[in-house]
């Protein structure tokens, strides 16, 4: 099926447009953009440059994808955003290319972006992620898969959001949230594992056990990280979800929310 492009978008003639993409009215579409099949294109919305969206992604009304970074150091790199398959993105959002730290801003496959997001420079998404309304994203940040941010939250730049994580509303991150656990607060702290959202992605209710056994060991102990460290080693069962917990903590460089 071929395109549905209304009479008064603007598409460059180095855009490249799949089979059945709906473009809508007074849509801007730029240079180097590419638009995968069953791609909807909401009106107003701008693909500025330098833009890749995989197949069945929708951009809402008044969207902006691909502007220039707000990074006083970018001297005008070619780079990118690349969007994954499935991706919906809602009225308003922002996405701003990388630079030349990592080239790109990405944002995976599935992923829901509600109204009012903005995403800065070099931010990385992982899949199935879904941001609320108006919340803010800095540079560098990187949300791991499955990852829940509610609305209102502010995320400071090179801050980490573990895999499944969730993230209430109205928090300032200004460090790592660690994987599997909820946080909250201005400023922000943990409550606990996120159970009913690993409950809702079918996590065997051994691995939940596991992991509250950890969540308890870091950060409801008197232990040091250090101390934590050796006797998750030898204290919890050596399982996936484990090891990649241990991982994420020992990797933090800004430090974890606790």
């Amino acid at each position: 099926m071929t395109a549905q492009i209304h009479p008064t978008a603007v598409i460059s003639p180095n855009a490249e447009v799949g089979s059945n993409v709906r473009i809508g009215a007074f849509a801007l579409v730029g240079d180097n953009v590419t638009i995968g099949d069953g791609c909807v294109i909401e009106a107003r919305a701008t693909l500025e440059r330098n833009v890749i969206l995989a197949n069945h992604v929708t951009i809402g009304s008044g969207t902006i994808v691909g502007g220039d970074p707000q990074d006083l150091k970018f001297k005008g790199e070619d780079t990118w955003v690349e969007i994954g398959e499935g991706t919906r993105i809602r009225e308003y959002t922002t996405i701003n290319r990388g630079t030349s730290h990592s080239l790109k801003t990405t944002v995976g496959k599935g992923c829901f972006l509600m109204s009012y997001v903005h995403l800065a420079h070099d931010c990385h998404v992982g899949d199935g992620v879904i941001i609320s309304n108006g919340t803010q994203l800095a540079g560098h940040v990187v949300v791991e898969d499955r990852a829940i941010l509610s609305g209102l939250v502010a995320v400071h730049q090179f801050a980490k959001i573990g895999r499944h994580a969730f993230v209430g509303g109205c928090s300032r991150v200004a460090k790592d949230v660690p994987p599997f656990i909820k946080a909250v607060g201005n400023p922000v702290k943990l409550y606990g594992l996120n159970s009913v959202g690993l409950q809702r992605s079918g996590f065997p209710e051994e691995v939940v056990r596991e992991l509250k056994r950890a969540y308890r060991l870091f950060f409801r102990s008197e232990l040091n990280v250090s101390q934590a460290m050796t006797r998750a080693r030898t204290e919890l069962q050596q399982i996936p979800e484990i090891e990649y917990f241990l991982a994420f903590l020992e990797a933090s460089e800004r430090g974890t929310v606790i």
